[in-house]
């Protein structure tokens, strides 16, 4: 079974660490298996919106979005996702972030201003599986008509959590440890 720690810390918040919550529930019976990050580490990365979508003069997979990150300027972001379209609120990487690397042990995906067919790229429109949030890369990651637009997206998705993972017997029945004391 799996849950966030934020989850837990709603219903008690003893003022103790992640470590020694997870030992406080092992002992009391709940073996927690493993805490893992909810979200793997990454920066720079905003609610967006897109305004307008056109196609690109030079591709036919590629459009040319103009894109409100909350920085005061229309960015200008070249995208390949088929589910893109105006009035959707997505994840973007501004120039300088750095996405997870493709590799468990890489470095960052630093984003650059660039050029996609010669068009310029204000930065990249992010689906979960570059954020390595899911394997699903049918397209970006579509956010709720409400998420505010400029918000840190780790914020905004609360990704600065701590999934714990407790072991289950199948029968139910509480570990060895846990029956003696009783």
């Amino acid at each position: 079974m799996q849950f966030p720690e934020s989850w837990l810390r709603e219903f008690c918040n003893p003022p103790i660490s992640t470590a020694e919550l997870a030992e406080l529930l092992t002992m009391s019976g709940m073996e927690v298996e493993e805490t893992r990050p909810a979200a793997p580490a990454f920066s720079g990365i905003v609610v967006a919106q897109v305004l307008s979508v056109a196609q690109h003069a030079n591709a036919d997979k590629l459009k040319v979005c103009e894109v409100d990150a909350g920085t005061g300027a229309t960015l200008q972001i070249v995208c390949g996702a088929p589910n893109v379209r105006a009035g959707i609120r997505v994840p973007c990487a501004l120039v300088g972030a750095q996405l997870p690397p493709a590799e468990d042990d890489g470095k960052p995906f630093v984003i650059k201003l660039g050029k996609l067919r010669g068009v310029e790229s204000q930065g990249m429109l992010c689906s979960a599986r570059e954020l390595k949030l899911s394997d699903d890369h049918g397209g970006l990651l579509i956010l709720a008509d409400d998420a505010p637009v400029g918000a840190d997206i780790r914020t905004h998705l609360q990704l600065d959590d701590t999934i714990f993972t407790l072991k289950l017997t199948p029968n139910g029945a509480w570990p060895e440890r846990v029956r003696h004391r009783a």
